[in-house]
Parts: C-alpha cells; structure tokens; sequence
C-alpha cells in the first residue's frame, strides 16, 4: 500500500494573476484547484511541498533553441507569445516554476516510489523547440525526463489522456538526441485515439503493450496526465462522455494497481493535470480533476474517499 496523501509540488509562485486576454486559464488552475479542494473539504489528502527551485533560463535550452527560449525571457514578440498567451515577466516566473514542478515530482517519486507524486500543472505537451504552441510555452514533459534521464539513467512514459494529442515529445525526438532513450519510441507517449468505447479499447491495447516495457525494465516510471478537456462537454470537444472519461481513471490506477503486485513493489507515479476549458462552469474542469485523484486516493492509497462532480451540462 502506498502513503495515503498525495505529494504535492506546488508554489504560489507557479499562478498568474488573472488576465481576461487569455483562452486558456491553465496559468491560474494550480490555485484554483487548490481551492475547490479546500472548499469541498479535500485538501487534507495533499501533502503539499512548496520550498523547491525554479528552473534557469539555461535549463529550457533541452529541449529549445537558444534564440526561442531568450526571446521569451525579455518577452520579444511575436515568439514570446507564439503560445497564444499573453506575456508578462510574472508568466515567464510561473514557467519556470511550473516546469520544475513536474522534474521535482519525478524526482522525488523516483527516491519515494510508495509516494503518489502529483504537479498541479498544465501546459507541456504542445510547444516545439523553435516556438510555443497551443497554449504551451516549454515542452516540459521531455525537459524533466532528459533531466532524469542525464542524472539518473531512468526512463519514463506518459499517459496523456488530455483531450488533444502530445505532440511535443514526438516533435522533439530529432532535437534531443537522447530523447529516445529517456522517453522510448513506441510506448513512452500514449494518446490514446478514437472517441467512446473505440478510445477506451485503443487505451486498453495501449496499456498491454505499456505493461510488456514495465516489467521488462524499459520504463522506470509514470506520468499521469487526464485533462478534462477529454469530456465531450469541454469547450473543446473532447472523446469521452462522464461515465467514459471516470471509467479511464478507474482503468489507469486498476492497471498501476496490478503492475504494483507483479513488481512487488511500487512503480514511481506521477500525477498531472493538462487541459480543460469551460468558459460557462470551470468548476465542471475542476469536479473531473478532483475525481481522478479521488479515484487514485481510493484504488492506491487506501483511501475511501466519497466525492461526485457536478458538471453543469452543455
């Protein structure tokens, strides 16, 4: 059995303040789904660690061309907003502690396996080495894994159930020449495809052919990444209908459960949570985040946590 809290790597510093020019509201959802923890009386069940370093400015050249990455530092136009959100020093602040969230919570679970890890962050999975894209500023998926991978030797896969496929790992392959070590080809970046029942069969196959790499020690942990823009009623149209997109929660922490037993021990786990957009009810984003960790709290950590989301409907 694992720790019955969460491991959360969280600072104020990762939250912008509000700007009413951005679509996406991913710069503030660390706090806002603190918040609507705190508020449905859940916030117990994280341990929350705020005192970690920000990256450097040097440390995004990973995955990124020098020109791309100072461009945004001094916020030069038009790459510094090629994400499609607007700059400010702050924002460049909250990247820099968003992106060293996740490598710390690799890290740490790395050393603590018995530890769910969770990164309250969103906004890795899109940008190219060149520029940002899609609401992301820093491929911060293949950052913290060659980071890993450089100081450590393990390699990771991500499960990225966010409603949109992760290209930045894939677009990335030929720019970091490691890459293919830190993240294997194959089975380090599953997107499951297809929409309602032919999306939960292509997860399922996906999570077989993840299983074989796990226990033949090609992969050494995992990141979880269940965006909420998956549902059907996000603004962005996603594959899964509520009892679908629970039912791939279930599925995931069922399939680390029994990887746990064939192991006999843990597999280091992290969690993230990536996308979700409803301009109407953000608190709907924020109810299907908050039953993932319910779901994982309950199936790994010993938990019996009773909590539904209400999702205002479309």
């Amino acid at each position: 059995m694992r720790k019955s809290q969460l491991y959360t790597f969280y600072n104020e510093k990762m939250v912008l303040k509000e700007s009413e020019k951005n679509f996406s509201k991913s710069p503030q959802k660390p706090k806002w789904f603190l918040d609507f923890l705190e508020k449905n009386e859940l916030l117990k069940y994280l341990e929350i660690h705020q005192n970690f370093e920000s990256f450097t400015k040097e440390e995004f050249y990973i995955a990124h061309t020098q020109n791309y990455v100072d461009s945004f530092f001094v916020g030069k136009k038009p790459l510094a907003e090629s994400n499609n959100l607007e700059w400010s020093p702050q924002f460049v602040e909250t990247v820099q502690y968003t992106n060293a969230s996740l490598y710390e919570a690799i890290k740490f679970a790395l050393k603590n396996p018995e530890s769910v890890c969770f990164s309250p962050v969103s906004g890795f999975h899109h940008a190219q080495p060149m520029y940002g894209m899609g609401y992301c500023t820093f491929s911060g998926q293949v950052i913290a894994s060659i980071k890993i991978f450089r100081e450590t030797g393990m390699k990771g896969a991500y499960i990225d159930l966010d409603g949109h496929f992760g290209n930045s790992i894939e677009d990335s392959r030929n720019f970091v020449e490691d890459l293919n070590e830190a993240i294997p080809k194959g089975f380090g970046n599953i997107n499951p495809s297809g929409s309602h029942e032919r999306y939960i069969d292509n997860f399922k196959r996906e999570l077989n052919i993840l299983e074989t790499a796990i226990l033949e020690d090609q992969i050494n942990y995992l990141v979880f990444c269940h965006g909420a823009d998956s549902h059907e009623d996000d603004d962005t149209r996603g594959q899964c209908n509520t009892q679908e997109w629970i039912m791939c929660a279930e599925i995931f922490y069922d399939f680390v459960k029994k990887i746990d037993e064939k192991l006999n021990k843990s597999i280091p786990l992290v969690l993230c949570l990536f996308g979700g957009y409803r301009k109407d009810d953000y608190d709907s984003v924020l109810g299907l985040h908050v039953k993932d960790l319910v779901i994982c709290l309950n199936t790994l950590c010993g938990q019996e946590i009773k909590f539904e989301p209400v999702l205002m409907p479309k």
